[in-house]
């Protein structure tokens, strides 16, 4: 595989996309019939991999492995379909070179992301982290011509490797604790022998990072708006799952201190989903808003994981298995609407070249399809009828809703506060892509970019249709998933019938959501009917009873529609207006310029704030780097002077 991708900086430039995509089809292949066999298995599939240092290393498969491996591959499809036509643009600018760059780090970010799922071993399965970051930070700075992209660039790189030193460390505990050799196995000896919630800590933070739950998610909200709209798709898509990944398999390993791990991860889980989406928000720039909520979605994941695992410490299996079930079946529904959003936006950026929502508006009528696709991901991300995103969250909330009635008063409150996030998420994300949407598909444009917008080619919603058909058929035939997520959540629970119990109260949901779109489709055929011999016109937005003469200032803004939860949350959002106000005696007022921004208050005190106080102590010791070879041979000699002395004293 490393041959045949390297091979990529070899072929003409018309051939490297299709030999790229080739070569991820046969990935997909490969892998997929892997992790087919080990869902049809009780036993996790072994193969061997590679003689490391003298030692072989096993690929190892069950059906927590199979899963990613299917989401992962389902996701890399769909990105590399839409690669084809969203870099059309760029490519008189790019050489042959870079290309191949792209498209090789593309390759090899499915392969190591596969091996992440794959690989129990310590050191291997640092290495592929490791791969994983490189391979996603070269495609994160594809448009390395700009130096804010560089800079976000480097900022994910730096975050990605304070990770990776929390994973390290805590490998080498376990390790040297254990006597056993580093990687997962040995956590089970471990976790069994020792304190268990310092060690699940490390790896939180490790795994948390590249998940980016709050406050550790700085880095997303900068790395998927430089990217590349494909890029971000997978990004926020699979690539952050991996750090799900990560916590879920170190909790398979844990049998100890379930209780306090699962009131933890319903905490951060509650913190990270309801301050992402009001972040999301308050934000302007599209692929920004969407970033933000991949932190929410990675909450609502938390809510479910934190859920089942508070199940399994009370053995409360029916809670376990439906939190824990609809924790997995966020993972893909997530992977399916945030893609296809991250797609949608990729064909506005493409057509308007921005990204700022004020800047857009009216674009139903210029990009249809798009419009058509946006809205779909943003009611299916808003977790309404009839799409995927409502089934996976009914699931969580139904789990906590039958053990709401056990008696124990901390359970229910705890179950209680978790009802409370969900309903908060949950309502928040439809204020959110109400917004989002209303502005930059309705009323009328707001800029020359916008009006001279039009919609993208075809072979840019192939994609789109794939993952279309993926939204409406887990919302409309959820009972068809039931027994895969079965498998996959009988690694953590013996007893998974609360799955088949609930069998019914999902064919019900089948049977409503058909009906109400057979009505809406009845009634869709009634007007086609009736205006069939009927002249329709067609003219500009309605204005309200005025129509002023810019559309820009008479229309409602994204900033002023989310003006009050900046208000409300405006610690969290950090957000600052800028305007010069009317004075009383301004009788013909001047004209005027209104502005606001909003900051990450965790960016500002974790990332920035620190930074630039080392930039700081940095500019003040240069004044050491004269540039005179004298002052650098006198450094040397005080420096040897020093080390004798210490010496002398037996402090060295």
């Amino acid at each position: 595989m490393l041959v045949v991708s390297i091979s990529l900086f070899l072929l003409p430039r018309r051939i490297q996309y299709p030999a790229t995509l080739l070569l991820i089809v046969s990935i997909i292949i490969f892998s997929g019939q892997v992790a087919l066999q080990a869902f049809s298995s009780t036993n996790p599939v072994h193969i061997s991999f590679i003689r490391l240092f003298g030692d072989e290393i096993f690929l190892v498969i069950d059906q927590i492995s199979a899963f990613f491996i299917l989401v992962i591959n389902l996701t890399m499809l769909t990105g590399i379909l839409y690669a084809k036509g969203y870099l059309k643009p760029y490519l008189p600018g790019k050489s042959k070179k870079a290309l191949a760059l792209h498209y090789f780090n593309f390759v090899w970010l499915h392969i190591s992301m596969l091996l992440v799922c794959m690989l129990r071993d310590g050191l291997s399965f640092l290495i592929v982290w490791e791969l994983m970051s490189f391979t996603s930070f070269f495609l994160v700075i594809f448009e390395s011509e700009k130096a804010s992209t560089i800079k976000y660039g480097i900022q994910y790189l730096i975050q990605m490797h304070i990770g990776f030193a929390f994973l390290l460390v805590a490998f080498l505990i376990s390790g040297m604790i254990t006597g056993e050799p580093v990687g997962f196995e040995s956590l089970e000896k471990y976790f069994s022998e020792q304190a268990v919630f310092p060690l699940f800590l490390l790896f939180f933070v490790g795994f948390g990072i590249k998940a980016g739950f709050i406050p550790f998610h700085t880095w997303l909200p900068h790395a998927h708006p430089a990217a590349p709209s494909h890029v971000s798709g997978i990004m926020s898509g699979v690539m952050i799952k991996m750090g799900i990944y990560g916590i879920i398999r170190v909790l398979t390993f844990i049998h100890t201190d379930l209780l306090a791990i699962g009131i933890f991860l319903l905490i951060i889980s509650f913190i990270s989903g309801v301050i992402g989406v009001i972040l999301a928000i308050v934000q302007h720039d599209i692929k920004k808003l969407l970033a933000y909520h991949s932190i929410e979605n990675i909450g609502i994941i938390g809510l479910g994981i934190g859920v089942g695992v508070i199940g399994m410490a009370t053995e409360n299996f029916t809670l376990a298995t439906l939190g824990l079930a609809g924790g997995f079946l966020h993972i893909l529904n997530h992977s399916l609407f945030k893609s296809l959003l991250f797609y949608t936006a990729g064909n506005i950026y493409r057509q308007t070249h921005t990204r700022n929502i004020e800047m857009l508006g009216g674009l139903i009528k210029k990009m249809p399809k798009t419009a058509f696709f946006f809205l779909l991901g943003s009611v299916a991300i808003s977790g309404l009828p009839p799409f995927n995103g409502f089934i996976s969250e009914f699931l969580i909330y139904l789990g906590m809703f039958k053990e709401l009635h056990t008696g124990d008063l901390m359970l229910s409150l705890l179950l209680l506060g978790g009802i409370v996030g969900l309903v908060l998420i949950g309502g928040l994300a439809i204020y959110c892509f109400t917004k989002v949407f209303s502005v930059v598909f309705l009323g009328n444009p707001r800029s020359n970019q916008t009006e001279k917008a039009k919609e993208v080619e075809g072979s840019m919603f192939i994609s789109k249709y794939i993952i279309g058909f993926f939204i409406v058929f887990i919302g409309l035939l959820p009972v068809l998933i039931l027994k895969p997520l079965a498998g996959v959540v009988s690694v953590f629970v013996t007893d998974v019938s609360a799955l088949t119990a609930i069998a019914p109260s999902l064919q019900g949901i089948t049977i409503s959501l058909s009906i109400f779109i057979l009505v809406i489709a009845a009634l869709w055929l009634v007007r086609k009917w009736v205006t069939k011999t009927k002249p329709i016109e067609t003219g500009p937005t309605w204005g309200c009873g005025y129509t002023g003469a810019n559309p820009a200032v008479h229309q409602y803004t994204a900033t002023s529609y989310a003006d009050y939860i900046g208000n409300l949350a405006k610690y969290i959002t950090g957000t600052r207006k800028h305007f010069k106000p009317i004075e009383k005696d301004e009788i013909f007022p001047a004209p005027r310029k209104f502005e606001t921004h909003s900051s990450d208050v965790f960016e500002d005190y974790l990332v920035s704030k620190p930074s630039g106080k080392l930039l700081k102590f940095l500019d003040r010791i240069a004044v050491f780097q004269t540039g005179n070879i004298q002052h650098y041979l006198l450094y040397a000699i005080v420096f040897m002077i020093l080390i004798l002395v210490l010496t002398i004293l037996n402090l060295v």
